[in-house]
């Protein structure tokens, strides 16, 4: 099963909490065993697993601009933007979870983001069920 939805942004840096669609789409789906996929066609955003609680999230933020501070970036002569291409590489724009009894799969403490890196935009995810 293969479905998507899309979100948009509203700063160049954001975590926006994708878990609630992610969790509907897998119930919607009824399988009730295997893996889903969280897909983002783009390379200059990514997918995160962490905790919603709003000074982690900004912590997340701060780490991540820092990782990108300081640097003569080649690709920036293009179009300004290779520190979001970095930062989604680092990221990784997709993350595998288990589906077991129809339902998702991850900790308490777990969410699913969107890690904007080049906002605002609006931006496609990709729900694949294996």
């Amino acid at each position: 099963m293969l479905k998507e939805f899309n979100i948009s942004t509203e700063k160049k840096y954001e975590l926006v909490d994708i878990t609630e669609r992610v969790e509907r789409i897998v119930q919607e789906s009824n399988i009730k065993d295997g893996l889903v996929l969280v897909f983002v066609p783009h390379s200059t955003a990514g997918i995160v697993l962490t905790e919603n609680e709003s000074s982690l999230k900004k912590d997340w933020l701060k780490v991540l601009k820092k990782l990108v501070s300081d640097f003569d970036f080649l690709h920036n002569q293009v179009d300004n933007n290779a520190d979001s291409h970095i930062l989604s590489g680092l990221i990784g724009q997709g993350k595998t979870l288990i589906v077991e009894n129809g339902r998702l799969i991850i900790g308490t403490w777990q969410q699913i983001f969107l890690a904007e890196f080049d906002g605002p935009r609006t931006r496609k995810v990709i729900i694949k069920i294996i």
